[in-house]
């Protein structure tokens, strides 16, 4: 059973921190900064790939550190992503962030992960999350494209309009979705 709490985070106003600058240092940064281009991110690797380098051209907040870890880089972090292939050091950042209480995810080892990071739809500003429980990334990745296609671009439309009617309503908060409710029943 999937006992996870699915939120949305403002990321703009956190400081995230990547550990790892290959291939999947890469894929998570792309995600955090394709959902929040104005995310505060430091990433820390010793090696950083080019890729990430260009990155840094287009995002003002991205700061790359071309060292080791080291676990002065938590001070001032909201969020940690690891994702090295150096599975010592992706414990360690992972027994740093629980001495903090600042939550990491740790790529491909969901034992160590305090979250994971979902398959994301996005249809204007409709976004569905995915999880599979750390299970399967790929089934989730699937999946995802499988509404990205069934979906249709007139969403954001729709979402404009319905909050058009929302802003317009009078009434206590119980009466106004009681109306939006009447309104969306044609989702069903």
């Amino acid at each position: 059973m999937n006992t996870l709490f699915p939120i949305f985070v403002k990321a703009e106003n956190l400081h995230v921190l990547i550990v790892g600058g290959g291939y999947v240092g890469l894929e998570k940064l792309t995600a955090l900064l394709g959902n929040s281009p104005e995310a505060r991110v430091t990433l820390v690797a010793s090696e950083i790939r080019g890729e990430i380098r260009e990155m840094a051209q287009q995002y003002p907040k991205l700061q790359l550190i071309q060292e080791p870890y080291h676990s002065l880089y938590l001070s001032d972090k909201d969020l940690v992503i690891v994702g090295t292939n150096d599975k010592a050091v992706n414990r360690l950042v992972q027994e740093d962030c629980k001495a903090r209480r600042i939550l990491v995810n740790v790529a491909d080892t969901p034992d160590l992960c305090d979250f994971y990071l979902s398959s994301v739809v996005k249809k204007g500003d409709l976004k569905i999350a995915i999880s599979t429980n750390g299970k399967s990334p790929t089934f989730a990745k699937r999946f995802r494209e499988v509404l990205e296609e069934i979906l249709p671009d007139s969403l954001q439309e729709t979402l404009e309009n319905l909050t058009a009617i929302r802003n317009q309503l009078k009434g206590d908060f119980v009466q106004k979705m009681e109306k939006l409710n009447e309104i969306t029943k044609v989702l069903r």
